[in-house]
């Protein structure tokens, strides 16, 4: 029987918090049901496995963060709609590092094609009309832009830039300004 006040989305949303306080890999169906003052056992009431509660982080955060890039990407285009998105994927990645964690999840192809992640493919798309690509340019942009923001936040996190005294904000900068120069001069084939 369920107990009172659990839910499949309340799960979710501890798991994700959990994950952002002690890291994805340190959120277990135990962990989560101490959370929750009830036995592991109960959990699996609103739960299947324990698969099934990173797939459910992965689609939270990527609903999120979809959410946020679509509010900062509001009334810009170019290079302004570029540096808003980064911006926010960024800040999301700092701000939610287990959330971060669970959107690397590979999805199975049905479950990604319902998941935000096509509002995400849509938006970095709108962005790169702006640079006048058209496919397969857009695939290959699409591809280098979340690397590039991906590569960025992933050692940002782990300590990979603290070799240097230059701060990590001028980085992004430039960073951001090499994206845009690369975009606005893309090769030709």
């Amino acid at each position: 029987m369920a107990r009172a006040g659990v839910t499949a989305e309340r799960l979710t949303l501890a798991a994700a918090e959990l994950a952002d306080e002690v890291g994805l890999e340190n959120v277990t169906v135990a962990a989560l049901a101490r959370h929750f003052g009830v036995k592991d056992a109960s959990l699996y009431f609103h739960l299947k496995n324990a698969h099934e509660l990173r797939v459910r982080m992965a689609l939270l955060a990527l609903a999120e963060l979809a959410d946020r890039v679509a509010a900062a990407l509001a009334g810009r285009a170019g290079k302004d709609a570029l540096v808003a998105f980064a911006n926010a994927y960024r800040d999301y990645a700092r701000e939610h590092p287990g959330r971060y964690a669970a959107m690397q999840i590979d999805l199975d192809p049905e479950t990604a094609a319902t998941s935000a992640g096509v509002r995400h493919a849509e938006m970095t798309r709108a962005i790169l009309r702006g640079y006048q690509l058209s496919e397969p340019d857009q695939t290959d942009a699409v591809r280098m832009m979340h690397s590039t923001f991906h590569g960025f936040v992933s050692l940002e996190k782990t300590g990979g830039f603290r070799h240097t005294p230059r701060p990590t904000d001028d980085s992004w900068s430039r960073t951001l300004d090499a994206l845009d120069a690369v975009l606005t001069n893309w090769p030709s084939r």
